[in-house]
């Protein structure tokens, strides 16, 4: 199987200081990134490696639910995955991940609500992410739209 890469160039101090994260596996960017803005409500067009794990578990839960949906017997159309991944102070010192919200909205032939949503919950035990992500809260809503 495939493994995947990504580095970032660091100068200065955690609060002054900044970097840059390059996607090198797909070559699909380069992006910003700072302490004060992975912290703050607007992220000034930086990104953080709390979006970044977002953009990572919703994608694979994405890809893990298109493939238990079919497995059920149903034909997934469309599914809306949003990840809101949560950084909060740590009691213990410095910072944590306190929780991560999946939220997702489907389009399904062939299962009625309780069988997607059944599909949603297994998704969410089994992808990839969601396994590494173990010790984290991880929250689901799920409905078909």
């Amino acid at each position: 199987m495939a493994t995947r890469s990504a580095r970032t160039d660091w100068t200065g101090t955690l609060n002054e200081g900044g970097g840059e994260v390059d996607l090198l596996s797909s070559r699909a960017g380069r992006f910003g990134v700072s302490f004060p803005r992975r912290t703050a409500d607007d992220a000034g067009g930086m990104t953080s490696p709390e979006e970044l794990i977002a953009a990572a578990h919703s994608s694979c839960y994405a890809m893990q639910l298109s493939a238990l949906v079919a497995q059920a017997g149903g034909t997934p159309r469309a599914l809306e995955v949003t990840a809101d991944v949560t950084l909060r102070p740590d009691p213990a010192g410095g910072f944590a991940i306190s929780g991560i919200a999946l939220t997702v909205r489907g389009e399904v032939d062939g299962l009625d609500e309780a069988g997607f949503l059944a599909q949603a919950q297994a998704a969410k035990e089994t992808c990839p992410v969601s396994k590494a992500l173990t010790g984290t809260t991880i929250t689901l809503d799920a409905a078909l739209a």
